[in-house]
């Protein structure tokens, strides 16, 4: 490996193909050292340790997260207690309790987490789930009616309820107790009043895990149900960690940061998940043709977007169902259903991404504009979030997609945004000058309801409050390189070193490497609009590369010509083809030296 820095950039690059400078991911000298000598790591996998802020002494925890280390003590999050007092209590008296969850993995593996504790304890507890396209996010006033008028006695929403206030309210007025486990943003103030609310976001909540996925808060919950179980002398408190798999589905699928007590239930629960006990999970690997030990690929890419596509486009209760049950058969055919799902939602998400794509490139200036902002008769709601995001990436700037229905009137959109760039504060001050009719959000996601006839003073209004924000954002956007490798270098034993980093995710990027000066040798366009080909150098190595979804913008068509060196920077995979156990470069930028 080789010193890659400069005054224009890494390896000088000022100006990538996607329009990006790359720089050596910043990292404390003296820092680094330490960790070399106490841990006994090499060079680059310390600095890389350093870099990600990792001080001296916390690379042992880090390296390897356990439970028994970083487990917080429940009582810390407010209404824990009261929480798992009301949950026993409802448990010693046979409360008919229904668990009200959202549609994505997150709602999904929070419920079956509450599932299986009541089981274990000898109670089955009902699951009920939202349509996205009818009732939309959350509780309703008419969802809660319905469940009263069924008999439910206590209701549990996971992974919303917090911000449903009006919901709330009927609940109370019907007599119908709500506990809230929740991790959404909170604005101070707006704490409904419910029989508990456990959401470490809560303004006046001190527990310091304001990251976890709202599956990480119920695994805390449920280590709170034993402590109470225990204390009122019921029978023995299951094994939590049987359940580990479905608290990281959901610290993965949510995006949260890994770092801390979430990178532990994240990291152990993916070595639990590779026993694969869960019948759900074990069906969903199954139809999916995953093989190995669990990974956050598995993860992200094969088994959570199964389980969403229930709630994108089919039935919105079959990934909570699915990861509950321990019925083989039934397993099976739940996760068949989803595969199909999945595989009609790819093709909808397709159409609509290139009808966007269309939209925005055919309309003058609309690429400069600091947010996208693109809608469209009849685009589904269920993949107008994906659709969102695939823009960010092309773009590099906040996009934000609206599928407009003209017999309700209504435009529903999601956005995602660009780091620096606060969308969901801009969507909340949108909604506060009557632009739309619901909105809200986070820094780097939102959701909202417009009237059609609004779209374009909406789309005006959003481009002059981020003008700002985008213009910082995009002179501070860059590729962050760990290290400099070579086509020889890039090897299994390199990548096996860096797994020790592992997991990845937000607060943990997964390690960027650079190639310089490669030549690209057998191109080839992919359908599916991907590049694969192969790297070389003058170490005389030859490294086997892929662009995924790169084919039609300016790095994927420099990879399709042969001849002239260029710099690329991209992630190491394992390639095991025929067991070669060898490795593949996933290229995430590209750099022509004449262009930087």
């Amino acid at each position: 490996m080789a010193d890659g820095g400069g005054q224009l950039g890494y390896l000088g690059v000022s100006r990538s193909l996607s329009g990006r400078a790359w720089r050596e991911r910043a990292a404390c000298a003296d820092l680094t050292r330490r960790h070399q000598l106490s841990l006994g790591l090499s060079e680059p996998l310390a600095r890389a340790l350093a870099s990600r802020g990792i001080e001296d002494g916390q690379g042992g925890h880090y390296l390897n997260p356990t439970l028994k280390a970083l487990f917080p003590d429940p009582s810390g999050f407010a209404d824990m207690d009261r929480a798992a007092e009301i949950l026993v209590s409802a448990l010693e008296a046979k409360r008919r309790i229904v668990v009200f969850a959202d549609y994505d993995v997150d709602g999904a593996s929070s419920a079956a987490l509450l599932v299986r504790w009541f089981r274990a304890m000898g109670q089955e507890i009902a699951i009920y789930v939202p349509d996205r396209i009818t009732e939309g996010y959350g509780p309703s006033p008419a969802a809660f009616r319905r469940l009263k008028a069924e008999g439910a006695e206590l209701v549990v929403t996971v992974d919303c309820g917090a911000a449903a206030h009006d919901a709330l309210a009927c609940a109370a007025e019907i007599g119908l107790p709500v506990v809230v486990i929740d991790h959404h943003l909170m604005r101070p103030g707006e704490a409904p009043k419910v029989e508990a609310l456990v959401n470490p976001n809560r303004p006046d909540c001190t527990s310091g895990q304001g990251h976890l996925a709202a599956a990480g808060v119920t695994f805390v919950l449920l280590a709170a149900l034993n402590r109470e179980a225990r204390k009122r002398g019921l029978a023995s408190e299951p094994d939590l960690r049987a359940w580990l798999d479905l608290a990281a589905m959901g610290a993965i699928c949510d995006v949260t940061r890994l770092t801390g007590f979430n990178r532990a239930l994240a990291a152990q629960g993916l070595k639990v998940m590779s026993g694969w006990k869960n019948p759900g999970l074990m069906a969903l690997r199954d139809v999916a043709k995953a093989t190995g030990a669990a990974s956050t690929f598995h993860v992200g890419f094969l088994l959570g977007p199964r389980i969403n596509a229930g709630g994108r486009i089919g039935r919105s209760d079959l990934g909570a169902r699915l990861l509950s049950t321990d019925d083989v058969e039934e397993a099976a055919m739940l996760a068949a259903e989803l595969d199909a799902l999945n595989a009609s939602r790819k093709q909808v998400e397709a159409d609509v991404l290139d009808a966007a794509v269309r939209w925005i490139e055919q309309q003058s200036n609309q690429t400069d504009a600091a947010c996208l902002v693109v809608a469209q008769d009849d685009w589904h709601p269920g993949v107008i979030g994906i659709v969102a995001g695939r823009l960010r990436e092309r773009y590099r700037k906040p996009c934000i997609v609206i599928g407009v229905d003209r017999a309700a009137n209504v435009g529903k959109g999601s956005g995602r945004s660009q780091p620096g760039v606060n969308l969901g504060q801009a969507v909340q001050a949108a909604y506060e000058e009557g632009l739309l009719l619901a909105g809200g959000g986070h820094a780097m996601a939102a959701g909202l309801s417009v009237r059609p006839d609004a779209i374009p003073e909406l789309r005006a209004f959003l481009c002059e409050r981020l003008a700002d924000e985008q213009a910082v954002a995009a002179a501070e956007d860059g590729l962050e390189i760990d290290a400099l490798v070579t086509a020889r270098g890039c090897d299994r034993r390199l990548w096996t070193e860096f797994q020790r980093l592992a997991p990845f995710g937000p607060g943990n990027p997964e390690p960027m490497f650079a190639a310089a000066d490669v030549r690209i040798e057998r191109p080839m366009a992919l359908k599916g609009g991907h590049v694969r080909c192969t790297l070389t150098d003058g170490s005389g190595g030859k490294l086997k590369a892929v662009a995924w979804r790169m084919g039609d913008t300016e790095a994927g068509k420099r990879l399709l010509q042969e001849g002239g060196a260029v710099h690329v920077a991209g992630r190491l995979k394992p390639d095991d083809w025929q067991g070669r156990e060898s490795v593949e470069l996933e290229i995430e930028d590209v750099a022509d030296p004449r262009r930087i």
